[in-house]
């Protein structure tokens, strides 16, 4: 195959997109709104893929994040990733993410002290927001401090890493949502 295949499948959280060259996966982009909007991303992320089937090796992967986005563990360990247009650092933070266990979550700062690297903690986090292989590399495992469940990368679509993490049963207890921080200070409704 020469230059790089794309591919939209679907998901039990919606419609998902991959492209891959000869070397590996490339990027993996998770379910916009609507099908057409996350068409739209691949190709603005990745103009020069053509839609076409997937090789095996590319098969096995899709198979394995349907799985994971459908409650159940898949290894993904194995699946080949083309990190030609990867930074180094960024390349040793997607390699350790790689190996957090399914249902576990480190945050930043742990990831830094894994690199030997601990005051690294906003580069492992920026590297995180721009993880171009989503579920393939579990960025939404990786938190920040307190574990709370912040943003997805920019390849994330309409889906949280809350709603990720939950689907793996994963939410950290220190995790809160917007009804969490506003809930104990709404008024109480009047008794009648």
């Amino acid at each position: 195959m020469a230059g790089r295949g794309s591919s939209v499948f679907d998901t039990g959280v919606g419609r998902c997109g991959i492209v891959w060259s000869d070397a590996g996966v490339v990027g993996v982009q998770l379910p916009e709104a609507r099908e057409l909007e996350t068409r739209r991303r691949l190709f603005q992320l990745y103009p020069d893929a053509r839609e076409m089937r997937a090789p095996l090796n590319v098969e096995i992967a899709i198979e394995g994040m349907v799985a994971l986005l459908r409650g159940q563990p898949a290894d993904l360990s194995d699946v080949a990733l083309d990190f030609s247009d990867i930074h180094h650092f960024n390349r040793r933070v997607y390699e350790i993410a790689r190996g957090i266990p399914w249902g576990e979550t480190r945050t930043y700062g742990e990831i830094a002290v894994q690199m030997r690297a601990s005051g690294a903690s906003h580069s492992v986090a920026q590297a995180i927001g721009k993880n171009p292989f989503m579920l393939i590399v579990p960025c939404h495992r990786v938190l920040e401090t307190g574990h709370y469940a912040d943003k997805i990368s920019a390849h994330g679509g309409a889906i949280s890493k809350r709603r990720l993490l939950s689907i793996e049963g994963a939410i950290s207890p220190g995790s809160k949502t917007l009804f969490d921080v506003l809930l104990p200070v709404a008024p109480g409704r009047p008794q009648t």
